[in-house]
């Protein structure tokens, strides 16, 4: 048998891609195939599980095909996954109860307000390191139980799974109805609320207060180990990696050390810092969350910064407003202007998250005068990522002592140089790009071939990494400073906007 390709799956959002990738970390093929969004109510997001099985198993050979390779020269397959969408099904069956309920879905939102006054964030925080959030796992299958009668007693029965898209895969990867392995990993299992972010177990007070049983629940593996081999689809082939999509991208930059972050900037952004083995409960507004966990070695944390609206933002200044026809226009507009102008804005279409999370926030545009151009307004919307991005950095150098040097970039926005130029500017960093652009699948992929050999360690995925583009801050200091004030200042008149019933 000649093992010569990693297999990655990168079950996202929007679409389910199946990369190949060669021992020097280069992509041989992709195959992608995009799944329904299903919004049946304001705030609701929902996909269909069997329509993601169903692509997979399409994707999968096209891949191979493209390579024109053969299934026994896979050596591995990695998943990485959107992480907080929820799936229920029968096992005698393989049928979801219902459509999945993605990460994007808020109708849990008045749960977590109850929760968050009664039993208090500190409850949470200090069992799974994660506030009260529509974002997460837990409350949305206490949702389903209260909505759906007997829901609750055939999870209790032993007639019903929960599992995260990696879960649901692995599943029917590996034989479904017939013996299909039910496990997710650490970095999945970590932002549930339900697992024990020191103990990498369900945490019983979690499950007792949730009304969760543990017979509904997966088994709580390594981000990096020999999970078993896949019975359909590739038969045979070992199935080693399954990481969340954003520590995957995590994995894929080569953040091994801590204090090495990366920042995938989508439609909205994720920044991640590797804190090492010290888990760090923040105070300053960011997630604490497992990074990655390489078979018995221990797990290694990150603190997230969760940004909402970054690439969105110039979707909107291009749909909405109409004032650029593609989204690369709007560094050309930007360029036409030297600043701002001194217009800012705070792109708080649906609350701001990290590091402020406030519900009652909305966007603002500060700063306008008669001297404002369509060019200002196109550097304002650039200039919010960047200063999104050094909120979110301020407070985990406030949380950890560790401190960042450099952030790698990565994501759909980082073709934007005046927005990488900028971003390195005011965090006062380098900021570099890889050669390989597709992090996430990346990652899944490195995992895989560590679990199986085809990698001998890490030391050999990081000279796999190359650098594509570099940005050196070059703003004077005075006016970095001066113009985050402004910015601080522009956040100031974004909250409390949405007052709730009764307020005054």
């Amino acid at each position: 048998m000649v093992e010569r390709y990693v297999m990655s799956i990168d079950q996202g959002t929007t679409s389910t891609r199946c990369i190949l990738f060669d021992h020097r970390g280069r992509l041989v093929s992709v195959a992608q195939r995009e799944h329904q969004q299903h919004f049946p109510r304001p705030g609701w997001v929902e996909h269909d599980a069997l329509e993601i099985w169903r692509n997979l198993e399409r994707i999968v050979p096209q891949a191979l095909s493209s390579a024109e390779i053969a299934a026994d020269e896979v050596a591995a397959i990695g998943i990485a996954n959107q992480r907080e969408t929820t799936v229920l099904w029968d096992p005698s069956t393989g049928v979801p109860l219902g459509r999945a309920i993605v990460w994007q879905d808020t109708r849990t939102a008045p749960l977590v307000e109850r929760l968050r006054k009664d039993p208090g964030d500190d409850f949470f925080l200090d069992r799974c390191c994660l506030p009260p959030s529509t974002y997460f796992s837990a409350p949305r299958i206490r949702w389903l139980f209260d909505e759906v009668p007997g829901l609750e007693q055939r999870a209790r029965d032993g007639e019903l799974l929960f599992g995260t898209m990696e879960t649901w895969l692995i599943w029917n990867l590996t034989g479904g109805v017939d013996g299909g392995l039910h496990i997710t990993d650490a970095t999945n299992a970590s932002r549930t609320m339900l697992m024990n972010i020191r103990s990498l177990t369900w945490d019983q007070d979690l499950l007792d207060f949730f009304g969760v049983p543990r017979v509904m629940l997966p088994e709580i593996h390594a981000s990096a180990e020999n999970y078993g081999a896949a019975r359909t689809i590739l038969p045979g082939v070992r199935i080693t990696a399954a990481l969340g999509d954003q520590q995957a991208a995590l994995f894929g930059q080569t953040c091994f050390s801590p204090g090495d972050a990366k920042c995938t900037y989508g439609t909205g952004s994720f920044l991640l810092l590797n804190t090492g083995s010290t888990m760090i409960r923040s105070r300053h507004g960011l997630l604490s969350t497992v990074a990655y966990k390489i078979d018995d070695q221990p797990a290694v944390y990150a603190l997230e910064g969760s940004i909402a609206v970054t690439g969105s933002l110039v979707q909107w200044f291009r749909d909405r407003l109409g004032l650029i026809s593609s989204a690369p226009e709007i560094e050309t507009l930007a360029l036409t202007v030297e600043d701002n102008g001194g217009c800012y804005i705070v792109p708080a279409f649906s609350g701001l998250f990290a590091p402020h999370w406030r519900s009652d926030a909305r966007g603002v545009i500060v700063g306008l005068t008669s001297y404002i151009t369509k060019g200002h307004l196109a550097r304002a919307v650039l200039e919010a990522t960047g200063w999104q991005t050094r909120e979110v950095v301020d407070a985990m150098n406030a949380d950890s002592s560790i401190g960042l040097k450099e952030l790698k970039v990565d994501g759909g926005m980082t073709a934007d140089n005046l927005l990488m130029q900028f971003i390195a500017d005011v965090l006062d960093v380098p900021v570099v790009r890889p050669m390989v652009a597709e992090t996430v699948s990346l990652g899944a992929a490195y995992a895989a071939g560590l679990a199986s050999g085809y990698w001998p360690d890490l030391r050999v995925l990081r000279n796999n990494w190359h650098r594509a583009g570099q940005w050196l801050p070059d703003m004077d200091p005075g006016r970095r400073e001066a113009e985050y004030e402004n910015w601080q200042r522009a956040v100031e008149r974004s909250i409390g906007w949405i007052r709730q019933p009764g307020a005054p």
